[in-house]
Parts: structure tokens; C-alpha cells; sequence
């Protein structure tokens, strides 16, 4: 019998303990925003939803996917977007294809280089209210999630997107 209220009371002290420590699946910025720091699972088989070259310095190409509750709203012309919508950009060098402008006798075809980062927008109004009800992601092309100080800016550039429910890509049928 003491062996159980032993047990009872130990199991008791780390569940204390561990909610004392705050989320385990996230992390905070000053401002006490958490943002993404695990991919959501099976994102490379979402949907299509546009596609982007962002120039400059940057010189990147991308491919924006939704998860089925992003395609849905996209669909649908919801906004704001509902809770569970996930976005997925997948950056990459744009790069100049030597094989294919080969073939076109000219250059003018490029294509995705090496891989940048991936980023993420994911829509739960009550986990990320101080960010307008988005989690932001960044992983850079080792998979690993940035730090706070990398993150601080996305949410007040999105924010300037207000009339879109902060978020840029349109949906591209």
C-alpha cells in the first residue's frame, strides 16, 4: 500500500513539474508568440496551391502546397482561412536549366535548385492569438527550425496583409 501512494504521489509530483515547464511543442519570442518547430507530417503530399520567384538577393523559387483544409477554403474563397489550415512553402535556388534551354535554343528555361528552407503557416486561432491566429515555421535546408530572433519578423509582415487573413499566396486554379 505505501508502494502505491508512493508511486501515486511521484507521478503526481512530475506532472507538476512538466506543466510548470509550458509547452513542449513550442517555443516563445519576447512578445510570449509561440511559432512552428516540427513540420507537420506528410506536407510534401499536399495540394498544389501556387507557385512563386521572389528576385533580388533572394533569387529564389517556390512551390506553395495546402494541407485539405487549406484547399477547401482556398476552393471556396473562405477567409479568414478556418482553424487546421496548413500552408507549406518550399524554397529553392532558382536555377538556369543549361539542359533544357539546350533543347529551346536559348536561354529561358529555370528550374528548382538546390533546396533554401521551408516554411510554414499553420491557422489555430487560440494557440498563436498574439501572432493573428498563425503559427510561423522556418527550417532552413538542414531541416532545423531558426530561432526566435529569425522569427520575429514574420509576423508583422504578415500582419500587413490583413484583407487575405495575413496570408499572401492566392490560390492559383
Amino acid at each position: 500500500m505505501k508502494a502505491i501512494a508512493f508511486l501515486l504521489v511521484s507521478v503526481a509530483s512530475m506532472i507538476v513539474v512538466a506543466a510548470s515547464m509550458g509547452p513542449v511543442s513550442g517555443r516563445a519570442d519576447e512578445g510570449g508568440a509561440p511559432w512552428v518547430t516540427e513540420k507537420p507530417a506528410g506536407y510534401r503530399d499536399w495540394q498544389w496551391v501556387s507557385s512563386a520567384h521572389e528576385a533580388g538577393k533572394l533569387n529564389s523559387l517556390g512551390a506553395v502546397l495546402g494541407n485539405d483544409v487549406a484547399m477547401k477554403a482556398y476552393r471556396a474563397g473562405t477567409i479568414p482561412f478556418p482553424d487546421g489550415t496548413i500552408l507549406a512553402a518550399l524554397h529553392y535556388v532558382n536555377s538556369p536549366s543549361a539542359e533544357n534551354d539546350k533543347i529551346f535554343g536559348q536561354p529561358q528555361s529555370f528550374v528548382p535548385g538546390a533546396p533554401t528552407n521551408v516554411q510554414f503557416m499553420v491557422k489555430d486561432s487560440k494557440k498563436y492569438a498574439a501572432t493573428g491566429g498563425w503559427g510561423f515555421g522556418h527550417f532552413n535546408a538542414d531541416g532545423k527550425p531558426v530561432d526566435a530572433a529569425f522569427m520575429k519578423p514574420c509576423f508583422p509582415c504578415h500582419a500587413q496583409n490583413k484583407a487575405h487573413d495575413l496570408v499572401f499566396t492566392t490560390y492559383a486554379p
